[in-house]
């Protein structure tokens, strides 16, 4: 029997992403410490766009972020407009189209680290193409393409 497709995840996949960030929630600060701690480290030319900001506000509104989007998996056709207007908004913080790549890989490390063996090689899928996919929309946005 062929898995049920809705949208680019399939319904499991999407069940593992909602299954898993209520697994990160009860961590979330630690998370969003993970999260920016991996940012910076990967590209340490980040850190100054964070210069004047609260980075326990920033990680708050980071996972409030994760949140409305994973709840947003349920219904993807409302969840797009939001995510676009977020990726216009990035444009006016300095964020460029490369930037994409390295907040998915802090992002996939921060849930590694924080789901432990909770973060299995499907779980990591379905997270990957989810990231992808949002931020696929949040680049053409904003540059009008998805080139980096």
């Amino acid at each position: 029997m062929k898995e049920e497709q809705e949208g680019p995840l399939t319904l499991e996949q999407k069940k593992l992403v909602q299954d898993s960030w209520e697994k990160v929630k009860p961590i979330s600060s630690t998370a969003a410490e993970l999260f920016y701690g991996k940012l910076f480290e990967l590209d340490p030319n980040l850190k100054p766009m964070f210069a004047n900001s609260n980075m326990q506000e920033q990680g708050k509104k980071l996972m409030m972020m994760i949140g409305a989007a994973v709840k947003g998996l349920d219904t993807l056709g409302e969840l797009v407009p939001t995510v676009q207007a977020l990726g216009k908004r990035h444009v006016g913080y300095g964020v460029k189209a490369s930037h994409y790549d390295t907040v998915g890989a802090a992002l996939l490390d921060t849930l590694e680290k924080g789901l432990g063996d909770d973060f299995t090689p499907e779980t990591k899928e379905a997270w990957t193409i989810t990231y992808t996919t949002l931020a696929t929309v949040m680049k053409e946005a904003s540059y009008g393409t998805v080139a980096a």
